[in-house]
């Protein structure tokens, strides 16, 4: 559970969760950058365009002038993170873990590398 993670990776969780569940997405996310501020996402589905909630919690971070993420968290019942949401990530930081959660805020897992 949440327990495994330290305090500021459980809040991105928790953030996740909550972008998921405010409008019933399949998927939620959240990173935290190298000030520390956290940015969450919903998976957009849309006739013109799709992104991830990783992709959008990115790319959020990114117009904000994140330049160096320190963590992500997706909440899915996926049992993986998207490739290209994951891309994302390591384009702003090559070894910020990236926890996979799913619905119940339950860890599945992590990715480092």
């Amino acid at each position: 559970m949440l327990e495994q993670l330290s305090a500021e990776d459980a809040k991105l969780v928790t953030l996740a969760r909550q972008a998921r569940a405010r409008i019933n997405a399949i998927e939620g996310a959240a990173v935290r950058d190298s000030d520390g501020r956290s940015y969450a996402a919903a998976a957009v589905t849309l006739p013109s365009m799709t992104l991830s909630a990783l992709q959008l919690a990115v790319a959020s971070a990114v117009s904000a002038g994140a330049a160096r993420l320190e963590a992500a968290a997706v909440v899915t019942e996926a049992s993986t993170i998207d490739d290209p949401g994951l891309a994302a990530v390591r384009d702003l930081a090559a070894t910020a873990p990236v926890h996979l959660a799913a619905p119940d805020g339950a860890l599945v897992g992590t990715i480092v590398n």
